[in-house]
């Protein structure tokens, strides 16, 4: 496995797809860390050269942040909002959609499972 900004990348994958598991590279950015390179990126990772995997993680280094470095600035921004007591920073405190979602039927994803109404059944009472 071919290791690139702290991350395992699978080998029998496509070079383009096998980008996108590193944290903050998407399609786009994928292919234009490739063109940049100078690497096929129709090319499985397994075949290529080490001369390649190098100047792809010269390519990536020199770019801009990704995965330990993005994931600290993401939650360093939720983080502010939260101390500034904004809206946005409240509906991450509780854990609710951020960006104006519905959340009387749906948001079953971010509000997790449903909590089962209480209901108490009167107990039938014996006869004898």
């Amino acid at each position: 496995m071919a290791r690139i900004a702290g991350v395992d990348l699978p080998r029998n994958k496509q070079a383009r797809i096998a980008l996108t598991y590193i944290f903050g590279i998407g399609d786009s950015r994928a292919a234009r860390i490739l063109k940049a390179a100078d690497v096929d990126p129709f090319k499985k990772l397994q075949e290529l050269g080490e001369d390649e995997v190098n100047r792809i993680r010269q390519v990536i280094e020199n770019e801009g942040q990704v995965e330990g470095d993005l994931r600290k600035d993401v939650s360093m921004h939720i983080k502010r909002l939260i101390e500034i007591q904004s809206y946005r920073g409240l509906r991450h405190r509780r854990n609710l959609p951020v960006r104006g979602q519905r959340t009387h039927t749906n948001a079953r994803t971010r509000k997790g499972p449903r909590k089962g109404t209480v209901t108490s059944k009167k107990k039938a009472t014996a006869k004898t």
